[in-house]
């Protein structure tokens, strides 16, 4: 597989797993109190990489399937 076809793979990963830290910033946000503005705006901040990626990977030509799942497990250390 060549350098583009990789990008092609992990780019459409790197924006799920953005969403996903997207979503859990926002929900913390929500109880952050005087921080919440900060978590906020790194929401703004990771959709904006999520365009930025989303144009990139429209110019190498779309996603490609990979071959396999790559989940990512995230453990609260309350």
């Amino acid at each position: 597989m060549n350098e583009t076809d990789k990008l092609r793979v992990l780019i459409p990963h790197w924006i799920e797993h953005n969403h996903e830290h997207a979503e859990e910033f926002s929900q913390w946000a929500e109880k952050a109190a005087n921080a919440s503005g900060d978590l906020l705006a790194a929401v703004e901040a990771i959709k904006a990489a999520n365009q930025a990626l989303a144009a990139g990977l429209e110019k190498l030509g779309g996603g490609l399937p990979h071959q396999h799942q790559h989940h990512h497990h995230h453990h609260d250390d309350d």
